[in-house]
Parts: structure tokens; sequence; C-alpha cells
């Protein structure tokens, strides 16, 4: 994987210059996602928003007389440009190795949710607001123009997606090309439409705060994630590598980053950074190689007594941290999003016809669709009913259990014996074999 992108200060429009304890702040906190860089030239960015966002934008300050300005959303993406869009970026991927850069971008796109805000999209999340300047200027977003950069030519090739759901679908698949596991994703996320709607400053997380454990749980409580998702999301850092010149931690060269791939230098967290899996957390507790990089953030997930329970957990079992990672992934991308339709969208065919599979077995079908006539008994599919590894439905128990009740059981006591007929089955054996006899 590619490290860090080249530092956005000579790549984003000019600006006023910050306080010396806002640009610390800003600085530790590139260090805190992962991320990457490659050589990008003389190439600038337009310093205003993109093609698209100035026609939307545009069309929100109609009007005269400053009247009441609708914005209008992006419908939901198309499926198919979703797929076409994610061999792309795997091609990318394949090219430049900026795997960790677009990891970042997915998280610091969805990582400004507050639970606490119910209106969206002032509630922050994954709505695609990091393309607008506003937001792409702050501190915590150094460096992920460069990201925008190299996914932008597939926006533009597949005007069918929103941003929010480009984002997310580059950070899944960067993990998944990488090494690490299957991320269950849905899509569907509508986008804001113009800058005003971009979050505050300050939500996304620092690498070098006083009190880091306070400081993460502070964060991504706020999201509405608990201590086990943090200590799995923080084992992303098993990507990419940090840069001294940019963020303010790291070496500027170590044995495993003077080669690069792409501009060479940095420190990277593990030897092997272009590799996912759970070598970060293993690094972290046997801390031998003064070459690997250790944030103050890192250190607190051995040290607070929470947090080093999953720490050690996923250091000895990565299929444990890769089951634990892909929910807490996948719960991470949905963050604040807005879905149309609203129970997303699904690329992967198999998983979607199993869950309507599930879907058809367990729900009943509606009271009113006999129009009045009586129930018709479902015919008896085997194959629909074979649980596999999966339990019975719980229209099969009701059968099974209607049936049984039906016949005189219940869950609390047996069948009643019928025993007259059981007197008459005896007395037939009996003259059976008394003919038998005497013949």
């Amino acid at each position: 994987m590619a490290e860090r992108l080249a530092s956005s200060a000579s790549l984003l429009p000019a600006s006023p210059s910050p306080s010396t304890r806002r640009a610390a702040a800003a600085a530790a906190t590139i260090a805190s996602f992962p991320s990457c860089s490659a050589r990008t030239g003389g190439l600038r960015l337009r310093p205003s928003p993109s093609r698209f966002s100035q026609k939307v934008a545009g069309r929100g300050r109609g009007g005269a007389g400053g009247g009441l300005r609708v914005v209008r959303c992006m419908a939901a993406s198309d499926a198919a440009q979703l797929k076409s869009a994610r061999e792309d970026i795997k091609e990318i991927l394949k090219t430049t190795h900026c795997h960790p850069i677009l990891v970042r971008l997915g998280w610091h796109d969805s990582g400004t949710y507050d639970k606490n805000i119910e209106e969206w999209p002032q509630r922050g999340g994954a709505d695609g607001s990091l393309r607008f300047d506003p937001e792409l200027s702050h501190g915590a977003n150094a460096g992920l123009t460069n990201a925008l950069k190299l996914i932008q030519p597939i926006k533009d090739k597949y005007p069918g997606i929103t941003y929010a759901d480009l984002f997310q679908l580059a950070s899944a698949t960067a993990i998944e090309e990488a090494g690490g596991p299957k991320i269950p994703m849905k899509y569907g996320r509508v986008d804001i439409t113009a800058p005003e709607q971009c979050p505050p400053e300050g939500r996304l997380p620092d690498a070098g705060p006083r009190l880091p454990a306070e400081h993460l749980r502070e964060v991504f409580y706020r999201m509405g994630l608990d201590d086990k998702e943090i200590v799995a999301l923080s084992g992303a850092h098993t990507l990419g590598r940090s840069r001294p010149d940019r963020s303010g931690w790291g070496k500027p060269e170590t044995k495993y980053t003077k080669d690069g791939p792409g501009e060479p230098g940095g420190q990277s967290w593990t030897a092997e950074w272009l590799k996912f899996d759970n070598s970060y957390f293993k690094d972290i507790k046997e801390q031998r190689d003064q070459d690997l990089l250790v944030l103050p953030t890192d250190a607190a997930i051995f040290e607070d007594p929470s947090f080093k329970v999953y720490a050690e957990k996923y250091a000895e079992d990565q299929e444990a941290f890769f089951n634990d990672y892909a929910e807490a992934h996948a719960k991470l991308s949905n963050l604040g999003a807005k879905f149309d339709p609203p129970e997303g969208i699904s690329l992967d065919n198999d998983t979607g016809a199993t869950l309507a599979d599930e879907k058809k077995v367990a729900d009943p079908a509606p009271a009113d669709d006999t129009n009045g006539a009586a129930p018709q008994p479902e015919p008896f599919v085997a194959a629909k009913y074979s649980y596999k590894k999966r339990e019975l439905s719980d229209t099969m128990k009701q059968k099974i259990r209607a049936e049984y009740e039906g016949l005189g059981g219940s869950p609390e006591k047996a069948l009643q014996s019928n025993y007259f007929l059981n007197i008459m089955i005896v007395i037939a054996g009996l003259a059976f074999l008394t003919s038998l006899v005497g013949n």
C-alpha cells in the first residue's frame, strides 16, 4: 500500500494561517487514521468545489430576494455502476498502492457523525461532504485532496454513483484487496449538495491527546461505537505510514519504508504495511522494533484495562479480529447516512438472495391477501424448510406446533393416550394369535 500522498499544503487553496495550537492539533489528527501518498507532480486541484458540486449548489442559490433555498439530494446510486466502479478501484489499487488513504477517505467522511443530533445532514456522517473545500480544509483531512484526485475520474465515469457511496466503496475495497475481511457493505447513501451543509471541524480523533483512552472514548462514543469497535478499528493501522514533515509523528525513514513503494520515507506501524492482518496488535504488544510507530492512542489499547481485553484477543486470534473488524467497519460506513432506498443496496447477489429467501420463509402472508376466503395451507417443499446451517423458520415452527396441539399435545404435557384404541389393538392381536394356535 502506498504511503501518504503529497502534503495538501501545496494543493489546498490559500487560507489564513491557524494558531499554533490548532496547527499542532491538526497535525496530530493526520496520523490518527491510515493514510498513504504518491508523487503528484505539479498537478493542482481547483480551489472551488467540483463541477458537480458547483452546478447543484448554483441551482440552490436561484431566486431573488433571499427566499428559501430548496436543496435537492442526489438519488440512490446505481448498483451496476457501483459494481463496475469497484473493479476500477481495484485497478487503481494495483497501480498506485493507495489502500491506506482510501481507507482514511471513507473513515473521515463518516467519522463526523454525532448520534446526539437527529437531523440530516446536521448530524454528519457518510454523506459525501468531504468533497467540499470547507471540510476538506479541516486539519484532520490534510492530504485527502490526493485521495479525491484518485477517485474523481471514477466518479466522472460513473455519474450514477453518489460521492458518499464512492468514498465508502473505495474504503471497503481497499481493505479487502489488502488481504482483509469481506466487509458486509450496503449502498444507496444520499449526498449533501452544498458546502454549507458540511459538519463543523473537530469531530475526528487526535493521535496524541493528553489522555488517549479518554479521548478515544469521547470521540467514538459520540458516534455510537463501543470499546470493542474502537480497538477493532484501531487495527486498520496495520496499513500505511506516517511522515513527520506532514503530521508531526514518526521517523523520516525506516528500513521498512526507505524503498517505498511510492515515495520513500515515513514510519509505518507494521513491517508489512501493505498487508491487512493482525500484525498491528502483535507489534504493539511486543514493542521490540524501534522502527515501527506507536502513537499514544496506539499504546492506549494495551494500557487501558477494557481496551486491553480486545487487543490481547486480536493479537492471538486473527480470525476474531477480522470478524469484529468487518462488523465495525460496516457500522462506521453507515453512520449518519441517509439511504435511498431506506434498506440500502447490496452488491453481492448471493447475500441478497439468501436474505430474500430468509424473508420469504420468516414473513407470513398478510391476512387480507385471502379476500375473505379461508386461508389455504402452504404446500410443503422440503428444500424451503431445510435449515442447513440455520434454524427452522418461524413459519415452520408454527406449523409443527399447530399440528402437535391439534392432536392434543402441548409444550407442558405429552399427547394423551387413546385407551379404547389401545384395548382394541390388544384384543385384535390376541385373536390373531389364537387363530394361529388353533390352526
